[in-house]
């Protein structure tokens, strides 16, 4: 939210002005960057390089301050009649290709105009010749000296920087009703002049970043986010408080200067030493293709005095840019392909808005032509919410490939009693009206709850994923969803299955090929034959019906009803069947809660999956042992055929445990890969 301007005035024994703007910094950064003031907490400080500066019949007592909504300042002196204020009579706005802005203002009467211009300290200093000390007019490169190391100073600072000139205009060449007209690049053919001015001194605006900005610098980078300060400030201003911010860490070429005593200018753009570049927008102007591409190589950029055009061009590099190449040489060349985000809230800003992948208009201080350009609004202008937006949409990814990877292990377990029932004729294990009964009544809920799973730890310390491979359902996934967790619980489906009928009397060997029987006797059991005794069905040792027999061992459990008789003992085992893979969903939906980190690391605290664990252990108990429900296929099977499938639950969580533990071991010590095997191949 922005703050309440704080103003002080440094003024000596007085300071005449008729209307000074000072502009606000436009910005805009890559990736996910944000315009100055989402990074800045204003206030506000005016200085001078002149001690004092003197204007006659100018009382400072008559000064007075206003501040714009869009958290610019104009000071507007009063008139010398009391109530009333000097005519402007002449207006040359700010623009980014000046980067100055100019007023022409009456005196009262009889008396001569006079000019003021405010705008980039280099742009004012070289229109002018004089420079006013004390009152008095002097040559300016006297004190030249004197203006470098205050301008360095200042931006230095992290201050940003505005020169004010003025000059008075004759009353014989410009009468009150004169028509002013400014023409030309530099002002050239106007019809009033435009250069040879009286330097006053300069202005600095203190703007402390806000205090989450750093952090929020620093969670970009960790999270494989590239940050890129482009701006219209000057060059040192930009680095200072690039460098406040985090957004440069590394040596910049000032600073390989400083440490070898040498000038700037002598030491070369491409020092080995040199690991941040603070770019301008007139070098940038002069860079090839080759040059540009080069150049965003670095990790660490600033633009400054950036133009419109400017801007554009680095989207447009980002962009096309296909080889990542690490200064250092400690990697070998990455085929990338960029995601870019511009913020910014000005007309200049709308054409990288629209250039970007991702634009981010500001909403507070935002013009309408860069919200209509934008692909999103930031409401509250604040650049920490742009990385949270980034943590929240990866939670959300993150959630789907849970809940996709979660859903689509129960296939397998669904499928393959099909393929079994059709490949060597055993009876049907598992009936389509229990599959619907998984995957819409049991599965459901724990689906849901992996939407609802809070962040894990190194949510932001994972590098960005490449769109064009990494989608919500990959290879990985389907090979950990089919391939290794699918596989162990059609493992515990069909032993839970076999263990049942073996325990009414069936034998596994005797059950390939006998589905027919199964069928016959479905349909017709008055046909059933026992032997040696028909009566004896507990006690028998041989079934036949319809010409196909199957031997019978001796029931584990004698249930009269179930013990040898085909259709329930098969009912019985389909139930146990579904049971088995809802106890092994259970370890699948605890798995699939983190994608790297442990159960132990993660906790429990989602109480939608909390529920959704009972949820589906109470409907499958319910469609187990109602009566009434038992219509569905379902039987109320014993116990202890709850206790085959466990073992394979315990067997899945604790090969996810091992297999998530090796994933963060991460490559061998001394390897150039990025992964090691197990994440490369299992890690979804």
């Amino acid at each position: 939210m922005m703050e309440a301007l704080n103003l002080q005035m440094a003024l000596g024994r007085g300071w005449q002005t008729k209307s000074l703007q000072l502009c606000n910094m436009s910005g805009i950064a890559f990736l996910y960057a944000p315009p100055p003031h989402s990074l800045m907490k204003r206030k506000k400080k005016i200085t001078y390089l002149s001690s004092n500066v003197n204007f006659p019949g100018m009382p400072p007592k008559e000064l007075s301050l206003s501040t714009s909504n869009h958290t610019s300042v104009h000071l507007e002196l009063a008139s010398y009649k009391k109530g009333k204020k000097n005519k402007i009579r002449f207006k040359l706005p700010f623009n980014s290709t000046n980067k100055f802005m100019l007023h022409i203002c009456e005196q009262g009467e009889e008396k001569p105009h006079i000019l003021w211009m405010k705008g980039a300290p280099e742009r004012i200093w070289s229109r002018c010749n004089t420079i006013l000390i004390d009152g008095k007019e002097k040559k300016k490169d006297e004190y030249k000296a004197e203006y470098d190391k205050g301008l360095f100073t200042l931006m230095n600072n992290g201050e940003r920087v505005l020169g004010l000139c003025y000059t008075e205009l004759p009353a014989d060449k410009y009468p009150s009703d004169f028509k002013y007209n400014w023409e030309g690049e530099r002002g050239e053919e106007s019809n009033f002049p435009y250069e040879n001015f009286t330097f006053i001194g300069l202005t600095a605006l203190i703007d402390p970043p806000r205090a989450a900005v750093p952090a929020a610098v620093r969670s970009c980078q960790t999270a494989g986010i590239q940050v890129i300060m482009v701006t219209g400030d000057h060059p040192d201003t930009a680095e200072a408080i690039a460098k406040m911010v985090g957004i440069i860490r590394a040596p910049t070429r000032r600073d390989v200067a400083a440490k070898e005593g040498k000038e700037i200018e002598e030491i070369p753009r491409d020092h080995p030493d040199i690991g941040a570049r603070v770019v301008r927008g007139v070098e940038l102007m002069k860079m090839s293709d080759e040059e540009l591409d080069n150049l965003l190589d670095y990790e660490q950029l600033v633009f400054a005095r950036t133009s419109p055009a400017n801007k554009l061009t680095i989207v447009k590099g980002l962009q096309d840019k296909k080889l990542k190449r690490w200064k250092d040489g400690s990697r070998p060349p990455k085929r990338i392909k960029n995601v870019v985000a511009v913020t910014g809230d000005g007309v200049n800003d709308s054409p990288a808005l629209s250039q970007a992948d991702i634009g981010v208009a500001m909403g507070i201080v935002g013009s309408d032509v860069a919200k209509d350009a934008a692909d999103m609004i930031l409401l509250n202008d604040n650049f920490a919410s742009i990385v949270d937006g980034v943590e929240e949409g990866r939670l959300i990814f993150d959630n789907l490939k849970k809940s996709i990877a979660y859903t689509l292990s129960s296939n397998i377990p669904e499928i393959t009693p099909f393929l079994i029932f059709i490949l060597i004729q055993i009876p049907l294990p598992l009936p389509t009206v229990l599959i619907l009964l998984i995957d819409l009544g049991t599965d459901l809920v724990p689906a849901i709850s992996l939407a609802y799973e809070t962040k894990e730890a190194d949510i932001m310390r994972k590098p960005p994923r490449d769109s064009r491979v990494d989608r919500l359902v990959t290879r990985k996934l389907i090979s950990f969803s089919y391939g290794q967790i699918g596989i162990i619980q059609a493992m515990a489906g069909f032993y839970t299955y076999f263990v049942v009928l073996n325990d009414y009397g069936f034998r596994a060997s005797d059950l390939v090929g006998a589905s027919e029987l199964f069928f016959d006797y479905d349909d017709s059991p008055g046909d059933a034959v026992f032997f040696p005794d028909n009566d004896d069905t507990i006690g028998a040792g041989e079934l036949q019906i319809n010409g196909n027999s199957i031997p019978l061992i001796e029931c584990n459990i004698t249930d009269k009803d179930v013990c040898h008789i085909p259709d329930e003992a098969l009912a019985h085992a389909q139930g146990a069947f579904f049971v088995s893979i809802v106890i092994v969903q259970w370890a699948d939906l605890i798995a699939c809660k983190t994608r790297k980190l442990s159960i132990y690391h993660q906790g429990m605290r989602n109480t939608v999956l909390n529920i959704g664990l009972v949820e589906e252990t109470l409907l499958a108990i319910l469609l187990s042992y109602i009566p009434a429900l038992n219509v569905l296929g379902t039987r109320p099977i014993r116990f202890v055929h709850w206790m085959p499938a466990m073992p394979f639950a315990m067997i899945i969580f604790i090969y996810d445990e091992v297999r998530k533990y090796l994933i963060r071991l991460g490559p061998p010590a001394g390897s150039k890969k990025t992964m090691n095997l197990v994440e490369e191949y299992t890690y979804y």
